[in-house]
């Protein structure tokens, strides 16, 4: 379900936007109209939408218009031509008290600079936005209390942000966004003014933070490795045009032009590739109806040494090696009682390049599971594979017969 759909948006700085933007609709470029008249291309026909609950990344240089962009999305600037449409409703054609409502109730915005007041503690700061709409004093100190805990800085209530580090300040100013508790998160380069490793807990947070409340999140950025790591689908933004819309491994190996293409050949694909992008499925033994007799003839018939078991939910249970089942044979034992937990288990999306000292050590391929369901495995060949593929724009990575024995399970 869409929450914002945009549809043919323009923004043009100048005297006489509407005569620019005739020319911009007859094909013109923006070098060419500013030269001609002074005035400038903001954003050229912006198209997209955002789906409830998805993580949405903007991102280009500076000038590309995605800052101007984000505040179109919420009318901090008017558009000169479009729609802006959440939930249904275009709020381009709200008047002021429309519009304010459709801010308080649905809208939240994190800016660059933090934004708090210093001389105002913390919580103070957090509640400005709900005492702005004359939300009771009780009522908006607990909702203020509860988004400071979400942003773990509970404690820090009476503390005033010149005694915090960035990090905690911008988690403030994400809290005061919170405690409105709106649907929709704007976030115009959040991170930017943090040092790298503070950025990078931030984006950590942030990710875990959306799994928890499932908000919608309009993200902008100028960092591509920040876009890839946080965004379900990224837009790249290039002179006020959106030149290509697409997930992070759509956008990394098929990039929509040369500029696309210049911006992305050296990212570190392993960062971007996921478990789940180079996982195999592998034959199981399942504990309900397979004996050690089958595992053996299977393990046989696929030229490996080892399968892993699962339940009659998929759930895994472990490993059973070759001499593991021959011994179950001979003892005539159960399956279960020959498996081994020697093995490492990983998410579907855990990056790849937090694989390859897992890989390099495991004995057997790494298991990927998820909300306790088997489905499927990673092997040290198969993260090469992927990688190697990935940088030839290819799709699925592909096993040769004499890597079997280290791939299979």
């Amino acid at each position: 379900m869409s929450k914002i759909v945009v549809k043919d948006l323009y923004k043009i700085f100048g005297k006489k936007p509407q005569e620019a933007l005739l020319r911009v609709k007859r094909g013109e470029g923006k070098e060419k109209i500013f030269a001609d008249t002074g005035m400038t291309v903001g954003v050229n026909k912006a198209a997209f939408d955002i789906q409830e609950g998805e993580f949405f990344v903007i991102m280009g240089l500076s000038g590309s218009g995605k800052s101007t962009l984000i505040r179109l999305i919420n009318r901090l600037i008017e558009p000169t031509s479009g729609q802006i449409l959440i939930d249904g409703e275009d709020i381009v054609k709200m008047n002021q008290d429309q519009l304010m409502k459709t801010r308080r109730k649905k809208l939240g915005m994190v800016f660059q600079n933090f934004a708090l007041f210093p001389h105002r503690n913390i919580l103070q700061n957090v509640e400005f936005g709900l005492e702005v709409q004359g939300v009771p004093k009780e009522e908006r100190e607990k909702k203020a209390r509860e988004a400071l805990e979400v942003v773990g800085l509970k404690g820090y209530e009476q503390v005033k942000p010149k005694e915090l580090s960035g990090g905690m300040q911008q988690r403030v100013g994400l809290a005061r966004a919170l405690a409105n508790d709106p649907d929709v998160l704007l976030m115009d380069e959040a991170f930017s003014a943090l040092d790298p490793l503070i950025r990078k807990e931030m984006q950590d947070e942030l990710l875990q933070l959306q799994g928890q409340l499932k908000k919608t999140i309009l993200f902008i950025t100028h960092d591509l490795d920040e876009a890839l790591k946080i965004g379900d689908r990224i837009a790249i933004m290039k002179d006020g045009v959106i030149v290509q819309i697409g997930t992070p491994e759509e956008i990394l190996t098929n990039p929509a032009n040369e500029y696309v293409s210049t911006f992305v050949q050296d990212v570190d694909r392993s960062k971007v590739l996921l478990a789940s992008h180079v996982m195999k499925q592998p034959d199981v033994v399942t504990t309900w109806k397979d004996g050690p007799r089958v595992a053996i003839r299977m393990m046989e018939e696929k030229g490996i040494s080892s399968l892993f078991v699962v339940d009659k939910e998929k759930k895994l249970k472990g490993l059973l090696t070759i001499d593991a089942a021959l011994q179950a044979v001979k003892e005539n034992r159960w399956v279960e009682d020959m498996l081994t937990q020697d093995y490492h288990v990983t998410d579907p999306d855990t990056p790849v390049s937090e694989l390859f000292g897992v890989a390099a050590e495991a004995r057997y391929p790494i298991a990927v599971v998820s909300n306790d369901k088997f489905k499927g495995i990673v092997s040290r060949v198969s993260i090469l594979s992927g990688l190697a593929l990935a940088m030839d724009n290819d799709s699925t990575p592909a096993e040769n017969d004499s890597t079997k024995e280290v791939n299979s399970a």
